[in-house]
């Protein structure tokens, strides 16, 4: 038995979540709308205030969905209710980034600084000129965005230079030894 499927999602007050026969869920709450088209295999119920899912049967594929769909559907309640927030650090002598209104205007050691457009439903904030925090409802594209970013110039073993998610340990190498 899966046990992540098993777990009930209580749904908090303030989102209203809809579902159709083909198993398509709209969620919205206080910060957003979200849908998705859910597996067709799986039972969705909704009762009161709580969602659950099962599976029809315990093959492979069955068992594979189950917790799959009961995880994106609390990510789903989580994002329009709270969001989702991903923190990056840059590290380096002369790194940083800046905003410019709806762009972030990055800084690495290119010979142009980078910069990219804020792709919808994505809010980016530079409270520092190190430090780049991304929000958004959707847990996907908020872990997507920020790992574009990242790729920019991902730390490096020697020097530890690049940008970094927060609290990401970067594991470092010893350098060359002279004779």
């Amino acid at each position: 038995m899966s046990r992540i499927g098993v777990m009930p999602i209580s749904i908090p007050s303030g989102v209203e979540v809809n579902l159709d026969a083909n198993n398509y869920m709209v969620v919205k709450g206080p910060k957003g709308t979200l849908d998705m088209q859910l597996s067709k295999d799986m039972n969705i119920n909704i009762n009161d205030n709580e969602i659950t899912v099962e599976r029809p049967t315990n093959n492979k594929k069955h068992k594979s969905l189950h917790g799959l769909t009961r995880t994106l559907v609390a990510n789903m309640i989580e994002g329009v209710s709270k969001g989702y927030s991903k923190g990056l650090e840059i590290v380096g002598v002369g790194y940083r980034a800046q905003k410019q209104g709806k762009k972030l205007v990055l800084s690495l050691g290119f010979s142009h600084p980078v910069e990219m457009e804020d792709p919808d439903g994505i809010e980016v904030e530079v409270p520092s000129n190190t430090k780049i925090i991304v929000k958004g409802i959707d847990k996907q594209k908020v872990g997507n965005y920020a790992a574009v970013i990242r790729d920019l110039r991902k730390p490096e073993p020697y020097k530890g230079k690049g940008i970094r998610y927060e609290g990401e340990r970067v594991r470092r190498k010893e350098g060359k030894t002279g004779k």
